[in-house]
């Protein structure tokens, strides 16, 4: 039997889409469940799911809940051994949990001046002081993944593990707003955005429209640079 998945809008969520990530690259099969995080209902839609209260939500086959996306790539990695979640070698497996644990629980000035947003590039954003920071720590970490453990594939860890999916709305943010990151990084977020999944995640919510529409900054735009 499938998982149950329960996630927010495509365009915006950038937490669903690091649990969608979890489920649909290592090949888990799943049933997804759309709430309406943006028409007011996520409360009402998700009271049979408590004590879990926002997206995503993981149901098993057996039906327990499991909420926040870290625990969801544990629970995931736990059921699913052979599925690649985590990196096989034991120093690679553990600086990948350490960059999935900071992403979880910090960068806080680039979550909240720059949400998620994949449906198109922002043109003139100024980034501030703090926002600058978070890019450089997220440079930092990223490249020793890369430099140490990277060289065999496009990944952090040669394949794709947890801590991509997990860096995957990073990827959305530095190309949405056009944000100032070294060549290095803008490459890695190159290659989630043509990435097979991560397009078909934004191709379907791109069906949906939105009046008004989610972080718009009245800045000048220009079409998104992976097409649909």
């Amino acid at each position: 039997m499938p998982y149950d998945l329960f996630i927010g809008d495509k365009s915006f969520s950038s937490w669903s889409l690091r649990g969608w990530l979890l489920l649909e690259k290592f090949d888990i099969p799943y049933t997804e469940h759309m709430l309406g995080l943006y028409s007011g209902t996520m409360a009402k839609d998700m009271a049979s799911l408590a004590p879990a209260r926002l997206v995503p939500t993981l149901r098993t086959p057996e039906g327990w809940v499991v909420g926040e996306t870290s625990a969801i790539a544990e629970t995931l990695a736990e059921r699913h051994p052979d599925a690649g979640i985590w990196p096989k070698d034991d120093e690679a497996r553990s600086y990948a949990r350490w960059l999935v644990g900071e992403m979880h629980a910090g960068f806080s000035a680039l979550r909240t001046d720059c949400g998620m947003q994949l449906i198109y590039v922002m043109k003139g954003f100024s980034s501030s002081d703090a926002v600058k920071a978070d890019l450089a720590r997220i440079d930092d970490l990223l490249g020793r993944a890369m430099d140490r453990f990277g060289a065999d594939g496009p990944w952090l860890f040669g394949d794709y593990t947890a801590a991509d999916a997990f860096y995957a709305p990073v990827a959305a943010r530095i190309v949405g707003y056009d944000l100032p990151v070294s060549d290095r990084l803008r490459a890695y977020a190159m290659t989630h955005l043509n990435d097979t999944a991560f397009r078909k995640w934004r191709r379907e919510g791109l069906k949906t429209t939105y009046t008004p529409m989610p972080y718009d900054l009245g800045l000048p735009t220009q079409p998104w640079p992976v097409a649909d």
